[in-house]
């Protein structure tokens, strides 16, 4: 579901082709979980591979997987710079929210995530560098 979704038409296409987007562990805060498995967390990465049709743009690199059900509650992909407010459902408990900005152009983007919500055992947090960066057709 897209809410109030305001894209521009300066945003950047991109080449066609499979792209990697990137999410880098920058920093955690997750209640009940051991601080050695916090740890080990800090710092890994998980990419996801994406296939984007010529025409396409940086707005359809941003698009949360669609098996995370999540929403986007506010977007702005303009003049190399972007700006994301999503929201994502948990099994239990309330939504998390997740909010990203960054820089983009032809060659993909690079920006920063944060993730916040509440777990049954506190609050949640957790910063993410990301990178999408084209990798082939």
């Amino acid at each position: 579901m897209l809410v109030g979704l305001s894209t521009t038409a300066t945003a950047q296409v991109v080449q066609p082709g499979d792209w990697d987007v990137t999410s880098k562990v920058v920093d955690l805060t997750v209640p009940g979980v051991p601080g050695f498995l916090l740890r080990m967390m800090k710092g890994k990465s998980k990419a996801e591979r994406k296939h984007l049709s010529s025409g396409q743009g940086i707005e359809t690199l941003l698009m949360p997987d669609p098996k995370a059900r999540c929403r986007i509650d506010s977007q702005r992909v303009a003049d190399g710079r972007y700006a994301q407010s999503l929201s994502c459902p948990q099994k239990k408990g309330d939504w998390i929210h997740i909010s990203r900005t960054g820089t983009y152009d032809a060659t993909g983007y690079t920006g920063r995530a944060t993730v916040a919500g509440m777990t049954p055992k506190g609050a949640l947090n957790v910063v993410l560098d990301q990178r999408a960066t084209h990798i082939g057709r």
